[in-house]
């Protein structure tokens, strides 16, 4: 294991054995709607509140998981979840039936790069033979939890992202077919003194230019060096910002990027302004999208660099602006390379 500042470069890289997406009806209508594992009809997925639905649909995601992997719970050494709800509830109510040995783990919409990079350092630094990986979100949870009870009917600014209803899963073991988790890069906090909790994409664009460039910088790469530049999510303002963040360092990623909030709604006909967001926005993105292409081959080397804004209500209410994080993985095809 290579070391630079947070950086690291493994030795050898785990695989992503295996991985599962499920989202609700909206995101199932999207463009991206036939490469999903399961769009689910009912948003309370049979229960009784919102925040059972998450729960039930985090659930859902590790038991196909576990089924692609054609493993039992007690095969995971260790799993990894997490969400947006007070004190990862969603998480922790979803998993306290399977037994395994769980790590709880925050950092907005990044939670899925950081469960990614936490269970690949588990596996390859530990020896873990399977670590397992899983983030959701609910549109309406989340609403209730940050803004306003859906029955509100408050009006929604043109800056703001629609919460995903969605979860990804994603296994890492010490062998197996590609993708390879090749290295990763632990974010650093940045504030760009945005208080409105409406306009996270500008408030994590600032961590999203540190970390590439950070990057970048470590490895001695460029942006065509990969074949996407995957953000999520930074929806279409945030996007903007990035790259002219990036464009006063001579560095231009637009033609390899991908947002993954930009990517999963047709914001036109489906009303949802920014783009999408939530801890299971990139997460079912990338496990529905990205890593059955670098599995075939199509794909040989995507950064993933997942943004997360870090507020809360109360801090919010009391004028504070938002603090934001951007976690990196670079997934391959390849085990290793020049890259």
């Amino acid at each position: 294991m290579i070391e630079y500042e947070s950086l690291l470069r493994l030795d050898a890289p785990p695989s992503v054995s295996a991985w599962a997406s499920i989202v609700g009806k909206k995101e199932g209508e999207g463009p991206l709607g036939a490469c999903f594992d399961i769009a689910v009809p009912d948003l309370h997925l049979g229960m009784d509140t919102w925040e059972q639905a998450e729960s039930e649909l985090q659930r859902r995601a590790l038991l196909l998981l576990m089924q692609k992997e054609q493993c039992r719970a007690e095969d995971i050494r260790c799993l990894l979840a997490g969400d947006l709800i007070n004190q990862c509830t969603s998480s922790t109510y979803a998993m306290r039936s399977f037994g395994i040995p769980f790590l709880g783990i925050y950092g907005a919409c990044s939670t899925f790069a950081e469960g990614l990079l936490i269970g690949g350092a588990l596996v390859t630094g530990i020896g873990f033979d399977r670590c397992a990986v899983v983030t959701s979100s609910h549109f309406s949870s989340a609403e209730r939890q940050y803004r306003f009870p859906l029955s509100y009917g408050g009006q929604r600014t043109p800056n703001a992202q629609w919460t995903c209803t969605a979860a990804g899963a994603a296994m890492l073991t010490p062998d197996g077919a590609p993708p390879y988790l090749r290295g990763m890069l632990i974010g650093r906090i940045r504030d760009a003194g945005i208080t409105d909790a409406n306009n996270m994409g500008a408030a994590m664009a600032p961590a999203a230019a540190d970390t590439l460039l950070r990057w970048f910088s470590a490895t001695g790469t460029s942006p065509g060096d990969y074949d996407a530049v995957v953000t999520g999510d930074l929806g279409v303002v945030g996007s903007e910002l990035l790259y002219a963040l990036l464009e006063r360092e001579d560095c231009d990623i637009r033609a390899v990027h991908r947002d993954c909030g930009k990517m999963i709604f047709e914001g036109g006909t489906q009303d949802t302004h920014a783009g999408g967001s939530g801890c299971g926005c990139s997460a079912s993105v990338i496990c529905g999208w990205f890593l059955p292409q670098l599995r075939s081959g199509e794909m040989k080397h995507i950064l993933y660099a997942a943004t997360g804004a870090l507020l809360t209500p109360m801090r919010s209410q009391q004028g504070e602006s938002i603090p934001s994080i951007c976690h990196l993985v670079h997934l391959s095809h390849e085990r290793s390379g020049r890259i």
